[in-house]
């Protein structure tokens, strides 16, 4: 079972960026099913890092991300969920191409 889920969505056409960079919307959910709020900030937390280390560089600024995690993700390693999170945006088709 994954750690977490990946949910994507256009950003809707009122919201779109008119600054001068792309500005990408990530959110993250973990229900109280997780566990206590001790656990469900420690999920929180994994999921915000994994988010800051691929989405800003590998993510359409046309969508909108949500990630919602799951009891799995307490156990698992890191460097798997941040590979699980690049193989689900392929999977969704909301993966871009890596900028050097």
């Amino acid at each position: 079972m994954p750690g977490f889920i990946v949910q994507v969505a256009p950003v809707p056409a009122d919201l779109a960026p008119s600054g001068p960079g792309p500005r990408i919307r990530v959110g993250f959910t973990v229900s109280r099913k997780v566990g206590n709020a001790v656990v469900r900030n420690r999920v929180r937390r994994r999921l915000r890092e994994i988010a800051r280390q691929v989405i800003p560089t590998r993510a359409h600024p046309d969508l909108d991300y949500v990630l919602v995690g799951r009891q799995a993700a307490l156990g698992r390693a890191f460097a798997l969920m941040r590979a699980e999170l690049e193989q689900a945006l392929k999977r969704l088709r909301a993966l871009a191409v890596a900028t050097p």
